[in-house]
């Protein structure tokens, strides 16, 4: 294939469930995607998404990933490019319209910041939003928890605060104790043998 060359800017490609998926240099992205678009042995008309994935001990941390559609050819491609926090990636705003939704979602939902697009501002989340709630490392809890005061006829923002403390998990039955279901006995040999899980 045309595009399996370093000096394309492809780093990797493989095949995972009948769907091509590659690994493209940031730098190369817009012409990757250029060239699959508008070349007549590809055709990928359309953007079908754009999402963010977090692997936070990776250098850089973030993949965005194109999901890409050719309606022509019924074909579908994957194409994946890694960054960090703060190098920006492309905007693809102006070869596919609904991008700016994407990315905005992606910004917001993970801190990936997309070069050249007019309007990267927050799409699910709240304004004055604290973070990235799709980021590994983004507390469960959140940081604020929001309510409506009808006292103050207005929407409150307050730290956290649960009404029980967040527990550990040991994974054992919950009627541990009151019965005895088939297969406890293979949750005590387990336990004996598993690690704590930490972060």
């Amino acid at each position: 294939m045309m595009l399996m060359s370093s000096s394309n800017g492809v780093v990797k490609a493989e095949f995972d469930h009948d769907e091509l998926i590659i690994l493209v240099k940031l730098n190369c992205l817009i012409d990757v995607l250029i060239l699959l678009k508008n070349h007549p042995i590809c055709k990928f008309e359309q953007l079908m998404d754009l999402c963010g994935v977090d692997y936070p001990y990776r250098q850089k941390r973030f993949d965005v990933v194109y999901n890409l559609l050719s309606v022509t050819l019924n074909q579908r491609i994957r194409i994946i490019v890694h960054t960090d926090e703060k190098e920006p990636v492309p905007s693809v705003h102006h070869l596919w319209k609904n991008a700016t939704w994407w990315e905005r979602e992606c910004y917001d939902m993970f801190g990936v910041l997309f070069s050249g697009q007019p309007d990267l501002r927050r799409i699910l989340t709240d304004y004055g939003f604290d973070g990235h709630p799709l980021r590994k490392d983004f507390p469960v809890t959140g940081y604020v928890e929001v309510r409506y005061d009808a006292d103050q006829n207005k929407v409150i923002y307050e730290p956290v605060h649960l009404t029980q403390e967040m527990r550990d998990f040991d994974f054992d039955s919950p009627w541990e104790g009151i019965v005895t279901l088939p297969g406890d006995e293979k949750i005590h040999e387990k336990r004996q043998n598993i690690k704590p899980y930490s972060i």
